[in-house]
């Protein structure tokens, strides 16, 4: 698979009597884009993966980083994907959703509202609290990334749960006060403190 260094660097050298217009060429760049992240989406083997190339991709699209957040994993009211909490290190995503998703639909569609759910609870951590700019945003991300016909941009552009009819059959508007923190999360970041 090439690297996003490569797609960027598309016939860099080429000139005007090469025949190949600009144009041409950023259709190539979108194209090669588009297959890099959408198989990035696919392979995603764990929240640690997903988060890493949701802080590689925010920090290319909007030049904008934070460290240190924590992930937790809690049984949540179905309307409900995830949330911040506002002035603190955690993202809180909706481990009911997870489990009727990965239940119920492919290992793609899966990875991509993961993806996407955690693209938007980063975009609130790092200080954006408005929520329709939060949507636009995390919309704007993943289209330039993966595609309009990507799974993960049409769940930016609609609520998930008008694209799975099936947590409709789940619904539920408890909180559970069971929740799970997931170890290593966003680990890349992580420094010793002596």
């Amino acid at each position: 698979m090439k690297s996003p260094e490569y797609i960027d660097n598309v016939d860099s050298d080429s000139n005007s009597s090469s025949g190949t217009t600009v144009s041409n060429r950023e259709d190539e760049k979108q194209r090669l884009r588009e297959q890099y992240y959408g198989n990035k989406i696919l392979q995603l083997a764990d929240f640690n993966q997903a988060f890493e190339l949701v802080k590689l991709a925010v920090e290319d699209k909007f030049k904008m980083h934070r460290a240190g957040l924590s992930l937790i994993l809690q049984g949540l009211p179905t309307k409900l994907g995830a949330y911040h909490i506002l002035g603190s290190n955690l993202i809180i995503v909706n481990k009911r959703i997870l489990n009727i998703i990965k239940i119920h639909k492919s290992l793609n569609e899966y990875n991509s509202y993961l993806f996407m759910v955690l693209t938007h609870e980063y975009l609130h951590s790092l200080g954006i609290i408005d929520e329709l700019e939060v949507r636009n945003m995390t919309y704007s991300l993943l289209a330039s990334l993966a595609g309009e016909n990507h799974m993960a941009t049409k769940m930016a552009r609609h609520q998930p749960w008008d694209l799975f009819l099936e947590l409709s059959l789940f619904d539920d508007n408890s909180f559970e006060q069971k929740f799970e923190i997931i170890k290593n999360f966003d680990r890349t970041t992580q420094t010793y403190i002596g």
